[in-house]
């Protein structure tokens, strides 16, 4: 059983345009999705469409949190919430041709001191289920800024291999109790070192520097460049294809996803990257976040290349 958490989930709303965006004017949406949202979640849909068992977990509170149990079950995705007395978030999407994805994100609700330590011994009981545990996105108002740490430890002590995929903080606090994988993007990675990255060479240093902290797999989203890998086996690349990517949200969500697939499985780290890369660009491909088609990962998968560096 893989285990995603979402602290700071959020109702998602996917607006495609047909026109060109103006500001200071009435624009009409063509289409609106909604999704069960939040990084954690997006993972859970990519492990289930990847054929194992998931189940989530994290605050939800208020109709939109109602709503979000709703959808997910839609999605077949099981969830055990830490129900709370705000009302969980909304997050829009908007997709338009002209400027791709452009996002706004609430903040969300805070988090009362007695609802964080309701969630925390629900955690615990639910990483004795579990096999592997993504522990992703943002920190919610209220709780503990090292209660990503506190959770990994939880994790740890249970024997479970634990991903963390967060930013700022809560990456800098998380990274001190060594999860057994982190995420980071380019982005991530320079405010984490105070730094600009601005070549292959960057991000091998900066990479081995967080490997070097005790983490076993440290792996870095570069976009349409693929992935960095660096782990005992060695430094690997994964990198995809040329092709057009339709909606970029959820891709690093995608990753994590396939990684916690494979790490179940006891994959080798090489081939987990290729699956991974592969995973991450077919959801580029569909307007859904935390979607592939089998037929586009199969097609992407043939052109992925993995090389040791």
């Amino acid at each position: 059983m893989i285990t995603t958490v979402t602290l700071n989930a959020s109702v998602d709303k996917a607006y495609s345009m047909e026109q060109p965006i103006e500001n200071g004017t009435v624009m009409r949406v063509a289409s609106c999705r909604n999704s069960a949202g939040g990084k954690g979640l997006n993972v859970a849909r990519i492990v289930r469409l990847c054929g194992a068992q998931v189940q989530t977990t994290g605050f939800c509170g208020g109709f939109n949190g109602r709503y979000l149990e709703e959808l997910l079950e839609e999605d077949g995705i099981a969830h055990t919430f830490t129900h709370v007395k705000g009302e969980t978030r909304s997050c829009i999407n908007i997709l338009d041709e002209r400027y791709g994805s452009t996002e706004y994100l609430e903040p969300g609700c805070t988090i009362e001191e007695e609802e964080e330590k309701e969630f925390l011994a629900q955690f615990a009981r639910l990483a004795e289920e579990s096999s592997v545990i993504t522990i992703s996105g943002s920190l919610p108002k209220g709780v503990r800024r090292d209660i990503y740490g506190v959770m990994v430890g939880i994790a740890k002590d249970a024997g479970k291999k634990v991903i963390l995929d967060t930013s700022g903080d809560a990456l800098k606090e998380g990274l001190q109790a060594a999860p057994t994988m982190v995420k980071p993007n380019k982005d991530e990675m320079e405010i984490l070192f105070g730094e600009k990255i601005s070549s292959m060479e960057d991000v091998i240093r900066c990479g081995k520097q967080i490997y070097e902290m005790g983490i076993p797999y440290v792996v870095i989203s570069l976009g349409k460049d693929g992935a960095l890998l660096v782990c005992e086996d060695g430094i690997f690349q994964g990198r995809p294809p040329q092709m057009k990517a339709l909606n970029t949200v959820g891709c690093g969500d995608s990753m994590v996803g396939a990684f916690a697939v494979e790490m179940e499985k006891g994959t080798a780290p090489a081939e987990t990257l290729k699956k991974a890369v592969a995973v991450a660009s077919a959801n580029a491909m569909s307007t859904r976040t935390g979607n592939f088609e089998r037929k586009d990962y199969e097609e992407i998968l043939k052109g992925t290349t993995v090389r040791r560096l």
